[in-house]
């Protein structure tokens, strides 16, 4: 009788760790399904698509809506479509504050900001897309996207593979609105140029590249574009706090899907830390025009840089892109350089 209790409360604890991992995924699901039903024939057809190489790599940080991408665009949405969307969205995405869900809502909000501004910048101008049937067999992708955004999370019999490729830029880096400051990629800004702080003179020599850069290397369009050698600071002859720091810059990307996903790239992304390398262009300290710093691993890849401000020439304003070597599109499609 004892063995027969004891057997129970292992099936049930793995039951129950299962059901954890398994619960946000379908309530993903159960969002998708939700808020495609809401929509009529036509919005169908446009926001739910084949999963192909072409539609998932059609993708941009340039504000030209549907012009250079596929999906529905959020601002032909009634307002309980764009409930049922943001839904979709808020249970795919990172709980924390500034990170997940709540940065990418305040990119949109930054283009509502600029809207006021000059012509052509809206969060109405971004898209949800379906890549394939949201389901818990088989593999599809979720994507949200427009100015300054690309969302790219890939599904495969139920769990989230992958979270890459991403673009996250903003524009202005902060700002204020009915009393409250916006600046969702501080801590991403931040991170990498306390990374960089830490290093030694000998070190930031190592580290410095000799190529200037005027935007990410590898954003739309670059698939699979990654330099065949490594340059930089290898992690692994930091010291171990040194390397923590690195760690902590990473997870500002990571952390754009679920927590559940996110801790499992960061567990990988960590294990293969002292085969990392981090470089920079310009200024460590990120804060002028064309500073630039990369985070190349064997799997991890992020490019954050600094560029000349398109509404406000005045001011620097952000592009950075995170990328995985092997898990880009759920390792669905080749690439060739």
């Amino acid at each position: 009788m004892k063995y027969l209790s004891t057997l129970f409360c292992i099936i049930f604890l793995l039951a129950c760790h299962q059901n954890t991992e398994a619960t946000p995924i379908k309530t993903v699901i159960s969002a998708a399904n939700i808020f495609i039903e809401s929509l009529n024939a036509d919005q169908k057809k446009a926001a739910v698509i084949d999963y192909t190489k072409e539609n998932a790599t059609k993708w941009t940080n340039l504000p030209c809506g549907l012009q250079c991408r596929v999906g529905i665009l959020l601002d032909s949405l009634t307002d309980l479509q764009l409930q049922n969307a943001k839904t979709v969205v808020r249970a795919a995405l990172g709980t924390l504050p500034s990170k997940g869900y709540d940065q990418a809502m305040q990119i949109l909000a930054a283009d509502s900001f600029l809207g006021t501004n000059r012509k052509g910048y809206s969060s109405g101008n971004y898209i949800i897309a379906f890549l394939g049937k949201p389901t818990l067999a088989g593999k599809w992708q979720l994507q949200l996207g427009g100015h300054h955004l690309a969302i790219n999370l890939t599904f495969d019999n139920g769990k989230i593979i992958s979270a890459s490729p991403l673009f996250i830029g903003l524009e202005p880096k902060t700002w204020t609105n009915n009393g409250v400051t916006y600046t969702p990629l501080k801590d991403n800004h931040d991170h990498m140029a306390n990374m960089l702080a830490s290093l030694n003179p000998e070190q930031l020599e190592i580290a410095k590249l000799s190529l200037n850069f005027s935007d990410v290397s590898i954003g739309p369009g670059a698939d699979g574009k990654f330099p065949a050698t490594k340059a930089g600071l290898k992690v692994g002859s930091l010291n171990k706090q040194q390397k923590a720091m690195v760690i902590e810059a990473m997870k500002d990307w990571v952390q754009i899907a679920d927590d559940i996903t996110s801790k499992k790239l960061m567990t990988i992304y960590t294990r293969e830390i002292d085969n990392t390398f981090i470089s920079y262009s310009g200024s460590p300290l990120l804060a002028n025009k064309a500073d630039y710093v990369r985070i190349d691993g064997p799997s991890v890849w992020i490019e954050f840089i600094c560029q000349p401000g398109a509404v406000f020439p005045t001011d620097v304003h952000y592009h950075s892109v995170y990328r995985d070597h092997i898990r880009d599109y759920g390792g669905s499609f080749s690439f060739f350089n």
